[in-house]
């Protein structure tokens, strides 16, 4: 039996293919009897439910595993494997008979600590592939414990040379001194994506939606460019390189409904989106007048571990239903150059920056700015910045 651990593409339907969600899998072919059909033998896909991050923290140790099995060819076996990460626990195979697609619905007791559940499944050809979930199980786990591993990511959008509208002067500027201090203070990851097109918005999103990220990972999304708001259709959008000004039906324009569900839908626990755009209020005007969060009451370590274990999807924009400044070239945007300085602040002596506290940094801008919720977001959820050691 040879083991060829491999990413492999997967010649399947396109709506079967959307929904891969799974770690890395490992690949496993059999060449004991070596002919071109084995050699060139279709995989079975994996698709998970639940859990459906790769990494996970529970407070329960039973667990109900979902998981969809496709495969081109009839399936031969499931197993379903429990372990520690270093052994196995227990294996159990399910009487499945003979089908191209498995729904697999199962109850586990999982032991506390870590559990690495796998699922395995190979097909009548010898197509062989599994993939896992980590779940780590405590009655302190979800509300007591920051993890070492976690990492905060920035992707941040600027656009200052237009196709067909007017030229800014600050916003790719403003994008790079951002990116800087939460790199440098922060210790944030950082990519930037200048002067992007309708298409490079969405791909670059889209290529976010297929990252792994651990349950305490935190992801910051931010715009700087030209807004618009339509009074026809009663919402905002933002204004990409190649928009175009005479766009009746706003085919050219990123709309906030689309931004909303699409960045919703990024498998990061906690996201903050941060718009520097004209009109980014009427991202959600219904929530936009929701001010602050609740004060820390708790060591910081309880307060990070209670804010990182929250599901997050906040926003803040620079201002509402209006226009704002792009600022003085060279000088940054207001509503940019106050983000810089409480970046640069760092939340004071605990070294945690809330937003409740940025807020305080740019409500007092001419332009309004707006902070609310958008999508599943959890009651009492928070986006930190932790000054680096």
């Amino acid at each position: 039996m040879l083991i060829v651990p491999l990413v492999l593409t997967l010649n399947l339907p396109a709506a079967v293919a959307q929904n891969f969600s799974g770690k890395t899998d490992d690949v496993f072919l059999n060449f004991k009897n070596p002919s071109p059909s084995i050699v060139a033998v279709s995989m079975p896909l994996i698709t998970w439910k639940n859990p459906q991050l790769e990494y996970t923290n529970s407070t329960r140790s039973l667990t109900v595993i979902e998981a969809t099995v496709f495969s081109d060819v009839d399936i031969k076996s499931i197993r379903v494997r429990v372990g520690d990460g270093t052994m196995p626990r227990g294996e159990k195979p399910l009487n499945i008979g003979h089908v191209k697609e498995y729904t697999l619905v199962q109850p586990i007791n999982l032991m506390g600590g870590l559990n690495v559940i796998e699922i395995v499944v190979e097909n009548v050809n010898g197509g062989r592939i599994s993939s896992s979930r980590s779940v780590l199980v405590g009655s302190d786990i979800s509300s007591n414990s920051v993890a070492i591993d976690r990492k905060d990511y920035a992707l941040l959008f600027a656009t200052d040379q237009y196709d067909n509208w007017p030229d800014l002067v600050n916003p790719v500027d403003d994008a790079h001194s951002v990116a800087k201090l939460l790199k440098e203070k922060y210790g944030f990851e950082t990519e930037i994506v200048e002067n992007p097109n309708l298409d490079d918005v969405f791909n670059k999103l889209a290529e976010y939606g297929h990252r792994k990220f651990k349950p305490q990972d935190q992801l910051l999304i931010f715009f700087a460019g030209h807004g618009y708001f339509d009074e026809n259709f009663g919402e905002g959008f933002v204004v990409a390189k190649n928009s175009l000004q005479n766009d009746n039906a706003k085919t050219t324009y990123i709309s906030h409904n689309r931004l909303r569900g699409v960045v919703s839908n990024i498998p990061s626990e906690h996201i903050f989106l941060a718009m520097d755009v004209c009109f980014g209020g009427t991202f959600d005007p219904v929530v936009a007048r929701t001010r602050g969060m609740e004060p820390a009451d708790a060591s910081d370590a309880e307060f990070l571990a209670r804010k990182l274990n929250r599901h997050t999807r906040k926003y803040l924009t620079s201002g509402g239903k209006e226009y704002v400044s792009d600022g003085v070239p060279g000088k940054h945007s207001p509503f940019t150059l106050k983000l810089l300085q409480a970046l640069a602040d760092g939340g004071g002596s605990d070294h945690i920056l809330t937003l409740s506290e940025l807020k305080a940094y740019i409500e007092k801008l001419k332009s309004e700015p707006r902070m609310g919720s958008f999508g599943d977001d959890a009651p009492d959820s928070d986006f930190v910045f932790i000054v680096k050691n």
